[in-house]
């Protein structure tokens, strides 16, 4: 049985890899969708994350699609109290924004998508700087105390503003975010060490990284010459043409042969072995997809591996 990992000062413990749900009502239909959530939950995984507004970028979308199958999934499957699930607020086309009515009207939204009463983890999705951080932790502290949300988090937040949402928490005695989704892979480290990894860490909170395959580039299936069919190919494909994206690709794949597990596995475990990282995100549109990801709760890289990763992503 894989160890859970307790999220920052929460109670919640949660699977070493939480399941991106960015696919479900996107490239996975409700079949798929389910498909992945059952395999996900049958290897040991609890961490489903989504957002308000996935999947509104598709064409007859209107966001909040995610959040309709995995509610229809936990009403199919009655498992309610043994998913931790994290949903996020102020990308949705009909709720943008950080005002504290849209937080709770997003909020409950979601809740009525979802099928449930409590939203385990609920993220600003993408900071709003003009409005002022006492009324968005006043809004989250509102759901906290309704029970409608047990913790709160952030995701796409500067070092200073969510310091000063800390400090006002502390100050007001109000609901405190116990995680931070920074976008942090083997590719893309400056998105999230230095000022706002030292006071995660500082803090007390935990991190939950997306982009942690980098659009897919560090499932090693992007290669020169290789033509990969996904929407994400061009985003992926563009590390190839630096050089310390070569360098991580060598290195993965040395590490994936020696360990005789795939190259996104590596990639998964030298995040899950950085200070604060809790659990990174990853998503699966096909059961077959799902082995790699799940091996980061087998894997535990050396020492010396997890160096020879940090010194070929600098």
């Amino acid at each position: 049985m894989t160890s859970l990992r307790k999220l920052g000062s929460s109670d919640l413990e949660v699977f070493p890899l939480a399941l991106g749900g960015n696919v479900f009502g996107w490239t996975a239909d409700e079949q798929q969708s389910f498909a992945v959530l059952d395999a996900y939950t049958a290897a040991g995984g609890n961490f489903v994350d989504t957002a308000d507004s996935y999947s509104a970028w598709v064409d007859g979308n209107r966001g909040g699609e995610s959040e309709t199958l995995i509610g229809k999934w936990i009403a199919a499957r009655g498992n309610r109290d043994d998913v931790v699930i994290a949903t996020k607020v102020s990308q949705h086309p009909e709720y943008p924004g950080l005002s504290a009515a849209n937080i709770k009207a997003a909020a409950d939204a979601s809740l009525r998508r979802l099928g449930t009463d409590h939203i385990d983890l609920y993220y600003t999705h993408f900071d709003k700087p003009e409005v002022p951080v006492e009324e968005i932790i006043g809004a989250l502290d509102e759901l906290v105390r309704a029970g409608k949300v047990r913790h709160i988090a952030a995701s796409n937040i500067s070092a200073e503003r969510l310091a000063r949402s800390l400090a006002f928490s502390e100050r007001e005695g109000l609901a405190r975010y116990v995680a931070l989704q920074p976008h942090y892979n083997l590719v893309s480290r400056d998105t999230y060490e230095g000022e706002l990894r030292d006071l995660a860490e500082q803090a007390g909170l935990a991190a939950v990284p997306y982009y942690s395959l980098a659009s897919g580039f560090l499932t090693g299936k992007y290669r020169p010459g290789a033509t990969v069919d996904s929407p994400r190919a061009g985003g992926a494909a563009k590390h190839l043409e630096t050089e310390r994206g070569r360098r991580v690709l060598a290195a993965l794949d040395e590490i994936a042969q020696a360990h005789d597990v795939a190259v996104a596995t590596v990639a998964l475990a030298w995040l899950a072995a950085q200070p604060t990282v809790a659990a990174p995100i990853a998503s699966a549109r096909t059961v077959e997809q799902l082995p790699a990801l799940l091996g980061v709760a087998g894997l535990t890289l050396t020492e010396e591996e997890t160096g020879r990763l940090t010194q070929a992503s600098a």
